[in-house]
């Protein structure tokens, strides 16, 4: 498998942002709500590179952090949750 030039890997990202947050998708859809997430996001240390979760019927947008105190943070301003990996 092939990759292009700059693109962030499952390895580094585990790697560089180990501390995971997952937001309900609903927190994050539309342009005015994904404007608000990710120019908080991009204050503090997150990856580019979001994964999208399901779990218990429900849809979720992880989001990764190289600072855990960057992810509670977020979490606290969204209301999510902590994720391990």
């Amino acid at each position: 498998m092939t990759r292009r030039k700059g693109e962030i890997i499952l390895p580094q990202i585990k790697r560089k942002w180990p501390h995971h947050l997952a937001l309900s998708a609903d927190k994050v859809r539309g342009v005015r709500n994904s404007e608000i997430v990710w120019s908080v996001a991009a204050t503090l240390s997150a990856a580019a590179r979001p994964y999208s979760l399901r779990r218990d019927d429900g849809e979720f947008v992880v989001f990764y952090f190289a600072k855990p105190e960057d992810a509670d943070a977020c979490c606290e301003r969204f209301a999510g949750e902590r994720v391990s990996d």
